[in-house]
């Protein structure tokens, strides 16, 4: 801000406004921070339940406006929540719910759901519920929203001994696929373990182990159930007692993975479904 002139018996001036609109004040040598008396005499407003003062009230959502300018839009009747950014739609009647970043439609009537980050839509009708997935909508216009669509997702997770673990969604922390109400998915999980370290003298570093599991999984009006079955491809070195299972648990897929006692491993599983979304009651 420009150099401001002292006002006559004031001993402090403003120095700086920050990008959220609070005012520090100088005395010449350090920052201070002014009273009431001090930050109104300058123009200023003071929030007293801050202790600040203000050049202007800052809006939460203003920056959020600002996201949407990131976005690329090519097409008819598509819409971008407040606060969406980096989100490039090629197509029609698409739309993003607030706030979500770095997503690709192409497409028409695809929908990417709140909170949902780093995603790519391809098609009709899709539905996007996870952050990092890959979405194909396979509908005719006048089917429902995620009717038919198959859905690409990652879980990791690293498992220092043979206590069991859940692998989570994108290797976040209590994050799980969640299968929408009345909807019946074939799944395939690709699974893959490698050991990283541990002081087990049994096998090395390197060795590994693989699995493909296939299933149905069904949401019926909330209530989840799962049938499943499971072939191991190919493994190298010690890989006694390593073992992974998808399961259901409350509204979550989940996939539980056990390691070996002082072997630390690194789990992934490229999970592929393939889903009917019904829409009645199951």
């Amino acid at each position: 801000m420009a150099s401001t002139p002292y006002l006559q018996g004031y001993p402090i001036k403003p120095a700086t406004i920050s990008g959220t609109g609070i005012v520090t004040f100088t005395d010449g040598r350090y920052s201070v921070e002014p009273n009431q008396q001090q930050c109104e005499a300058y123009g200023y407003t003071y929030n007293p339940i801050t202790g600040t003062c203000n050049a202007f009230t800052f809006s939460t959502n203003l920056n959020p406006a600002i996201n949407n300018e990131t976005n690329i839009v090519s097409g008819q009747g598509n819409v971008t929540g407040v606060g969406t950014g980096n989100t490039h739609i090629i197509g029609q009647s698409n739309e993003v719910l607030e706030p979500t970043r770095n997503n690709l439609i192409v497409g028409s009537q695809n929908q990417i759901t709140y909170t949902v980050d780093n995603t790519a839509s391809f098609g009709t009708l899709g539905e996007v519920t996870a952050t990092n997935s890959i979405v194909l909508g396979g509908n005719a216009g006048t089917d429902i929203l995620g009717e038919r669509q198959n859905i690409t997702l990652i879980y990791g997770v690293q498992t220092p001994s043979n206590v069991p673990a859940l692998a989570n969604l994108n290797n976040t922390v209590d994050s799980f696929f969640q299968p929408i109400e009345n909807s019946v998915f074939y799944f395939q999980s690709e699974i893959l373990a490698v050991r990283v370290g541990g002081a087990n003298l049994g096998g090395a570093v390197g060795d590994y182990k693989s699995w493909v599991e296939r299933g149905v999984v069904k949401n019926a009006s909330g209530t989840l159930s799962i049938s499943r079955s499971q072939t191991a491809i190919v493994d190298s070195g010690s890989t006694t007692g390593w073992s992974t299972e998808n399961t259901v648990s409350g509204s979550d897929f989940e996939l539980s993975v056990t390691g070996a006692r002082q072997m630390i491993l690194e789990w992934i599983a490229t999970i592929r479904i393939t889903q009917i979304k019904t829409g009645v009651a199951l």
